[in-house]
């Protein structure tokens, strides 16, 4: 049974790793009803958690039906990897010389422990570890430049791109070496201050991403 303090925001996130992990596949159908059976709960904090992955761009609503989970293009996993870019781009014209004011030494130590275990996880080929780590890292990464709703809105791309690419990677017999695995090495640049090759890695995970994602779900 889920506490019911922050109910609503449980069960999303519940939801949001069962899709991450691939047990709600893409084109799956379930209801308010069956969902609150399955975690004890009544059914307006399910009904609550739901709208609010539909409007993250995870599920669909089905009229007199009930929700699907959403499949995703590969055009729109294109889409997002550009939003991404575009607002990237724009954080870091607003802080061209990556002084930021909410880069402390502790956030920068929990960001880098983050991202040793993102670099651990994708070498190895560890999905579920490395999915959990990197969100955590660019929820961190982003909480630098000082501006909430940008953050929330990177993330819930980046969790989408997961959404689209988790079905095609579990399919793959090895991920080992494959997964990009520069999150480090991000963090190492901006703690420094530098632009450059902050751009260049950035630019590195978009083009890694994109490749990686028409390799899968052309095979």
């Amino acid at each position: 049974m889920i506490q019911r303090s922050t109910l609503r925001e449980q069960l999303a996130d519940a939801l949001r790793e069962e899709i991450l992990a691939g047990r709600l596949a893409p084109g799956g159908e379930f209801t308010v009803r069956e969902i609150a059976e399955q975690y004890g709960v009544s059914a307006t904090p399910v009904r609550e958690a739901l709208v609010d992955l539909s409007a993250q761009g995870l599920l669909e609503v089905e009229q007199h039906r009930g929700f699907r989970i959403k499949r995703l293009s590969l055009a729109d996993f294109r889409h997002m990897v550009e939003a991404q870019t575009i607002v990237s781009d724009g954080l870091l014209r607003a802080h061209r010389e990556l002084a930021l004011r909410e880069a402390s030494s502790s956030a920068f130590t929990s960001i880098r422990r983050r991202a040793a275990a993102a670099r651990q996880a994708a070498v190895a080929g560890d999905l579920d570890i490395l999915i959990a780590y990197d969100l955590r890292f660019w929820r961190e990464f982003e909480a630098l430049f000082g501006n909430p709703p940008i953050g929330d809105f990177l993330d819930r791309l980046r969790v989408a791109c997961w959404a689209f690419t988790v079905p095609y990677l579990r399919r793959e017999p090895a991920l080992a070496g494959r997964l990009w695995s520069g999150h480090l090495e991000l963090a190492d640049a901006v703690e420094r201050q530098d632009v450059g090759e902050t751009h260049r890695l950035l630019r590195a995970q978009r083009e890694h991403a994109l490749e990686l994602a028409a390799q899968v779900a052309d095979a």
